[in-house]
């Protein structure tokens, strides 16, 4: 029998695809026809229908394969939303994955109806977390998964080009619920968020390119104006289909889960100390990261390097970021950045004076450090005392005593190699005589 894991990824691609082309469908009528642009050397595609009114033209999307594939088979698309409700039931109560409160759902499920997500909106915050364990094959912490909010955001230059709009917002949301206002800034009257009755808040953002500030911007494929946000255009680059589990499934965009793990490290160091969403950041960056390593690690390793090469204001939110996860998840998380802990602001490896121990089952002399609040286990192999330190013994009493002569010697070594060569285990520095031999190389005060 297959792992439930397995099981579960091979349900929600399903449905991936049931709703993918039942979205496609949705908006796209038979009576009609696909014709395609060029702009600035790209394909894009629209779907050209006749009405009362004339020609109307509805933005599909940029030329990809997968596109291709729905506009051939567009007029073999069927309705099967019982099915897709099946599935999404199944994958709730078969494998416990999350699903939003009913008013959440049903505010998205009207908001992709009416082509946000189709007009590349992408939704953004919890709820998009909220998908990634069905995407994953995993689990999640349940408290780093509780919202009242959603928050969608767009490119306000992709707003335009896609030369396509939605209905108003408020009445897209008045759908749902017939509660909903627009919530007017100070800025003007403008408008980037609206509030039902119950406290729903549906928030619009933008990426803030250029200097720093909170006068909102036009999303006119939205109908709406957005708050502009600095990190923001690293968060919902190459975004991701995905399905929101509720009724039949809701299809959105999403940011990549390793974009998402990235951008709430970094945005964690932008509030103020004690702030609870500052600590929920952690919590699901750290969350995320754990499972990246494993199920995407070259992918995590990619993104991380492009925001650690975005600059200094990047490289410090990032760092810092990374000094408040799991010691374990951030090494394995430089190891397929290819970084170094001494990056790490502050970072140091001290020691205390706790006698050492012989491992017998490694063959290692076994002494303890400290590191940025935790333990780090450290290790000198039985090999590498024997061929670099004089006396040579051929019992383990003699080669504690041999460690404890050499103590200052092999603990300097240990501190290099933890904080400045390629990590090889998290949490522990072994010093093999390979290493000695490498260190002849140079000094073993630097990476080799």
């Amino acid at each position: 029998m297959p792992p439930p894991s397995l099981v579960m990824q091979t349900n929600y691609a399903e449905l991936l695809e049931r709703c993918t082309t039942a979205a496609f469908a949705t908006s796209f009528p038979q009576d009609g026809s696909f014709i395609k642009k060029t702009v600035k050397g790209r394909r894009y595609w629209y779907f050209q229908s006749s009405t009362e009114n004339g020609r109307t033209q509805k933005y599909v999307g940029p030329e990809t394969p997968e596109l291709l594939a729905q506009i051939e088979h567009h007029k073999e698309a069927r309705d099967d939303e019982r099915e897709r409700r099946a599935l999404v039931a199944a994958l709730v109560r078969s494998f416990r994955l999350p699903r939003p409160k009913a008013e959440i759902g049903n505010a998205i499920e009207a908001l992709a109806k009416a082509g946000v997500f189709r007009l590349r909106g992408v939704l953004v915050g919890t709820v998009a977390y909220q998908t990634y364990p069905a995407m994953l094959g995993i689990t999640l912490p349940n408290t780093s998964l509780l919202t009242d909010d959603i928050d969608i955001a767009q490119f306000d230059d992709v707003s335009v080009a896609v030369d396509d709009r939605t209905p108003s917002i408020v009445d897209i949301l008045k759908e749902a619920d017939g509660t909903f206002r627009a919530a007017p800034t100070m800025h003007g009257g403008r408008v980037t968020s609206y509030v039902a009755k119950d406290g729903l808040r549906v928030e619009f953002l933008t990426p803030n390119r250029g200097p720093d500030t909170d006068s909102p911007r036009a999303l006119p494929a939205l109908q709406t104006d957005a708050q502009p946000l600095r990190f923001l255009d690293f968060l919902i680059y190459e975004s991701e289909q995905a399905v929101v589990l509720h009724g039949a499934g809701a299809l959105v965009l999403v940011p990549s889960p390793q974009r998402y793990a990235v951008h709430k490290l970094i945005i964690s160091r932008r509030r103020g100390g004690g702030n609870i969403k500052r600590d929920k950041d952690i919590q699901q960056a750290e969350a995320l990261l754990r499972i990246l390593n494993d199920k995407r690690p070259y992918e995590l390793g990619e993104v991380w390097n492009e925001a650690f090469e975005r600059g200094h204001a990047w490289q410090q939110a990032i760092t810092e970021g990374m000094t408040q996860i799991d010691a374990s998840v951030r090494d394995l998380t430089l190891k397929v950045a290819n970084k170094t802990r001494e990056i790490l602001p502050q970072i140091d490896l001290t020691f205390d004076d706790r006698p050492p121990a012989y491992d017998f089952d490694r063959e290692a002399v076994i002494f303890h450090g400290k590191a940025l609040g935790h333990s780090v286990t450290c290790r000198i192999s039985r090999a590498a005392l024997d061929d670099n330190f004089e006396p040579h013994h051929s019992n383990n009493e003699g080669r504690l005593k041999k460690f404890r002569e050499n103590r200052t010697t092999i603990e300097a070594m240990a501190r290099v190699k933890y904080l400045s060569w390629p990590i090889e285990e998290p949490g522990i520095v072994l010093i093999k005589t390979l290493d000695f031999e490498r260190s002849l190389r140079g000094p073993f005060t630097s990476r080799q």
